[in-house]
């Protein structure tokens, strides 16, 4: 029999499925009965183990061939089909098939076994990315608000911020995404025990703050070569595809995600030599980039942080400066509202208000 927990992973795509031993009069009514998702059906044998696909298209051709109702689907499915393997890189595969024309995908174990689905209507990569969502922070500023609530959990146009996040990951083909937690953690693992979408959602509870990357150090089960860290309490359009695409063509060892922020002087500035007066400059404009909290980062950067140690993102990444590997930016294009401050979570209630 097929794994519970993956027909679980599948969600409603569980009625995709369709035994080797049916026959094209079974195919063909299944089909009739697909709500809401793409006109395919993944052929499996008992365990599990992807046979082909079969489309409405597959069926017509097949009975327009002398094949009947009563002839199995192994006879018009399609045997040599695309697929994405778990954890691996996708991402080529995926734009392939996009531009194919191709709705729906299955993800397959080492052993051919089905374990999830893509669907390319609604789905816009499959980056090959753990991700890491910190959600430990106490939210001190947004008082008394998260006195009783986590400020991940704080609802933001009719939903918690961090199922924005959750959501936009996993639109990104994101598989695996881990949420460290602390303050106020059982409700936050009680929330994402409830998601239900193609994402599988972990929670990992630190017993103290230890920081953006002291607290990845918790997580054992990291699966690509990169990495995606990133506050939960964020608002953002970020396109993860090109911030991805430009660290692995960059080839640094961190990419940070940033922000223009912009000082206005609204004063003469003095151009000055020792004691000597230069000259003015009349109300200057400085431009500035601002880290945004979101990274990528090659994994084997955290193999000695285990757990135990207090480490920040500025001094992981002062860290990685001193050794001299190369750290990159991204600047973000579109919105990005950290939503530490009551005025924060006042314009990103608005921005997102039905």
């Amino acid at each position: 029999m097929m794994d519970t927990h993956n027909l679980h992973s599948l969600g409603h795509y569980t009625c995709c499925l369709l035994p080797d031993t049916a026959d094209i009069a079974m195919a063909l009514k299944h089909i009739n009965m697909l709500k809401g998702v793409p006109l395919t059906l993944f052929i499996t044998d008992p365990s599990g183990k992807m046979s082909g696909t079969l489309t409405d298209g597959d069926i017509r051709r097949g009975l327009l061939g002398g094949y009947t109702l009563s002839d199995p689907v192994t006879n018009i499915m399609q045997r040599h089909f695309r697929y994405l393997s778990d954890g691996a890189d996708n991402l080529g595969a995926f734009r392939s098939a996009r531009e194919l024309g191709i709705e729906l995908l299955p993800v397959l174990d080492k052993d051919k076994h089905i374990i999830g689905t893509a669907d390319l209507r609604h789905q816009s990569s499959m980056l090959p990315l753990d991700a890491v969502l910190m959600a430990g922070g106490r939210g001190e500023r947004l008082r008394p608000l998260t006195v009783t609530t986590p400020k991940p959990l704080l609802p933001v146009g009719g939903k918690p911020i961090i199922d924005y996040n959750i959501e936009s990951l996993s639109a990104y083909g994101i598989c695996d995404i881990f949420v460290t937690v602390n303050y106020l953690r059982e409700q936050i693992i009680e929330h994402c025990s409830r998601y239900h979408g193609t994402a599988r959602v972990k929670c990992v509870p630190e017993d103290r703050p230890l920081g953006t990357f002291g607290s990845v150090g918790l997580i054992k089960d990291l699966k690509h070569d990169n990495v995606l860290v990133m506050n939960s309490d964020l608002l953002t359009t970020l396109n993860f595809e090109k911030m991805y695409e430009h660290h692995i063509s960059s080839q640094a060892a961190l990419t940070m995600a940033v922000v223009p922020y912009t000082v206005s002087v609204p004063y003469a500035i003095l151009r000055t030599e020792q004691d000597r007066v230069l000259g003015f400059e009349e109300k200057p404009t400085y431009n500035y980039f601002a880290n945004a909290g979101v990274y990528i980062l090659h994994r084997h950067l955290l193999k000695d942080i285990d757990g135990s140690t207090r480490i920040d993102a500025t001094d992981f990444i002062d860290t990685l400066l001193s050794q001299g590997l190369k750290v990159g930016y991204f600047p973000i294009d579109g919105t990005w509202i950290d939503i530490g401050s009551p005025d924060d979570y006042d314009m990103a209630c608005k921005k997102m208000a039905p």
